[in-house]
């Protein structure tokens, strides 16, 4: 693409507030939930995340595209975000590992993308004022067209996005290290493939299942242990799931369980969630584990989270807190042998030091062997 005749596009924020900019990827128009990142390096992992659905992600860091993107570091088969907003994308990228640039990525996926817009302004505006929902347009917006397209905008909503993500039929990954050592029930929610990828590489036979799958066809695969995924939405929307896991509860599989899948299980044990404010997106949220009475840097996409004191001391206790604004980071059941997080252990592209908790994973379901 010519950075000199590229198309102008904008984007339309709920509060009316208009940005001009430029076009890149697949041209057109686009509603979505608007949300940032702060993470500097991984965009590809971000655009492949399923956790993004619905929702138009923009990279605070203002050069995005120097290492191109490859076939190998996607963290699903493909990408579900609705519009991606940078600063500033690299036309030639530089890296021995580039397949191609992220112009011709995000065409090939259809994906509307938006550039050279004040994208500082625009992530002051989201923590000043909260998550908003956006509309990236090639439409110059006259008065007309705004108002016509503030009307949809308000009335946008990301609908049951965990069906669209989830996998149709169940997929078993194994391999000659593993030897099937560990039989792990993955239900997928939207998961990234190095969730799997760390299973696999602490010698689990994983097996992804449907999100629709019912406690009793778990219970019948017999797994020594169950992983549940993160994923995209609402948790409240997915009300068969919750139901599973509550049924899931007396049967007492070790669970471990990330974002979404922490928050479900939360839901299931009779706690309550919360939409923040703006999210945690980034690689730089950091975490107080109580245990250990130690801070780790972790990678985060969530925006909501699981309330405190919602969480009944005759189920569990909250063991992690974010550092920030000492939200619910993660809960030890006591009810069943389970624990959850809501940042991202397997974060590729991300800090790794909590990757120990697929160690404990492990250990838990030695011991309930």
């Amino acid at each position: 693409m010519d950075f000199q005749t590229a198309k102008t596009a904008y984007l339309i924020l709920s509060d009316g507030t208009v940005f001009k900019g430029k076009s890149f990827g697949t041209e057109g128009e686009v509603i979505g939930e608007v949300v940032f990142t702060t993470a500097m390096t991984g965009y590809q992992e971000t655009l492949t995340d399923p956790s993004y659905c619905g929702q138009i992600v923009t990279q605070t860091f203002p050069l995005i595209g120097n290492y191109g993107v490859n076939s190998e570091d996607k963290e699903s088969s493909g990408s579900v975000v609705s519009g991606y907003i940078v600063r500033e994308y690299c036309k030639v990228p530089s890296n021995f590992r580039c397949e191609e640039d992220i112009d011709a990525y995000l065409k090939k996926h259809s994906i509307i993308g938006l550039y050279d817009i004040d994208t500082r302004r625009l992530t002051r505006i989201i923590r000043e004022t909260g998550v908003m929902n956006g509309m990236i347009t090639t439409h110059e917006p006259d008065e007309q067209f705004k108002a016509e397209a503030l009307q949809k905008i308000r009335t946008f909503r990301i609908e049951q996005p965990v069906p669209k993500v989830t996998v149709n039929v169940p997929s078993n990954y194994t391999t000659p290290e593993n030897s099937k050592k560990y039989k792990v029930a993955l239900i997928d929610y939207g998961y990234k493939y190095n969730i799997r990828r760390e299973l696999e590489k602490r010698g689990c036979d994983v097996t992804v299942f449907p999100s629709s799958t019912t406690a009793d066809e778990i219970a019948a695969f017999a797994p020594d242990g169950i992983m549940l995924s993160n994923g995209p939405g609402d948790p409240t929307d997915n009300k068969e799931s919750i139901s599973t896991l509550t049924n899931l509860i007396s049967k007492q599989i070790p669970t471990f369980g990330i974002c979404l899948g922490h928050q479900l299980l939360a839901l299931a044990n009779g706690a309550s969630t919360v939409k923040l404010k703006y999210g945690h997106r980034g690689g730089n949220q950091p975490v107080t584990d109580l245990d250990m009475d130690r801070t780790f840097i972790t990678s985060q996409n969530h925006g909501y989270a699981v309330v405190n004191d919602s969480i009944s001391s005759a189920v569990g206790r909250v063991s992690h807190i974010n550092a920030n604004d000492k939200t619910c980071e993660g809960v030890r059941y006591t009810n069943a042998p389970a624990f959850t997080v809501q940042f991202h252990p397997e974060a590729c592209g991300g800090p790794q030091d909590t990757a120990y908790l697929f160690d404990e994973f492990i250990q838990l379901m030695e011991e309930h062997k």
